[in-house]
């Protein structure tokens, strides 16, 4: 059982005091019955809700893939820079949802974003080691001794160092190189680092895959959409 007006106040309806008023005009049914208690308690999945004459779809999460542009930050507020949740349209803002993980402000890519805390533990927790893969363009070429270097686990700058994880070289020259990087971590420039480690800079960067979710390449960056039921499934199977 929840109170009608939080129930209204994250589909989007308004604040709580904009869906009060609302109630209270009687444009609000619950069972086909005018209803002016906002503060009422019902059953959103088995009652039926009407807002001026139109059945209301509760749910209770949302679950968006949005293709980060550089420059955003993963957060949900910062004083001074455009986040994700800044790009999400009212109805979406409205289940105050977060970034799943992190990436880097001018890293581009697959971010998963959602109201739903366990999921987001889940995929996050070092204990489900759940896999990231990201396109990279890196400044020098790249060769079978950084390969192995993933392999054996990378000491960061700091002294830490990763988890194994695969380096696939999709062509290297003189010039630079173009790899697939796949890691079970999210450290801070984690992927940079790891490069810089290397003796290289990584120039462009792209996570194109979260666990068995993989990005939507017809999202222009900056956009986003809902994910499909098979998606979800996919992020609930990434054992």
């Amino acid at each position: 059982m929840e109170r009608l007006d939080k129930i209204l106040a994250n589909l989007g309806y308004g604040t709580r005091k904009e869906v009060k008023s609302l109630v209270k005009s009687g444009a609000v049914e619950v069972d086909n019955v005018i209803v002016k208690d906002s503060g009422m308690n019902i059953d959103p999945y088995s009652s039926i809700i009407k807002v001026d004459g139109e059945e209301v779809k509760y749910r209770k999460y949302i679950y968006l893939m949005m293709n980060k542009p550089a420059g955003v930050i993963s957060a949900t507020y910062d004083n001074h820079c455009e986040t994700v949740i800044d790009l999400l349209l009212p109805e979406h803002q409205a289940f105050n949802p977060f970034p799943v993980g992190r990436l880097d402000k001018d890293t581009v890519g697959l971010i998963l974003i959602t109201n739903d805390g366990e999921l987001n533990h889940k995929l996050i927790s070092p204990k489900w080691n759940v896999d990231k893969i990201y396109y990279a363009e890196i400044d020098k070429k790249v060769n079978e001794d950084d390969i192995k270097a993933f392999e054996n686990g990378i000491t960061l700058d700091d002294g830490y160092k990763c988890m194994p994880g695969k380096l696939e070289i999709k062509n290297a020259n003189d010039d630079g190189s173009e790899v697939y990087v796949t890691i079970q971590e999210g450290k801070f420039h984690q992927v940079k680092r790891m490069f810089e480690a290397l003796n290289k800079k990584v120039v462009y960067l792209k996570r194109i895959k979260f666990g068995k979710l993989e990005l939507d390449e017809s999202l222009e960056e900056g956009t986003y959409r809902e994910i499909t039921k098979e998606e979800f499934e996919m992020l609930n199977n990434f054992k």
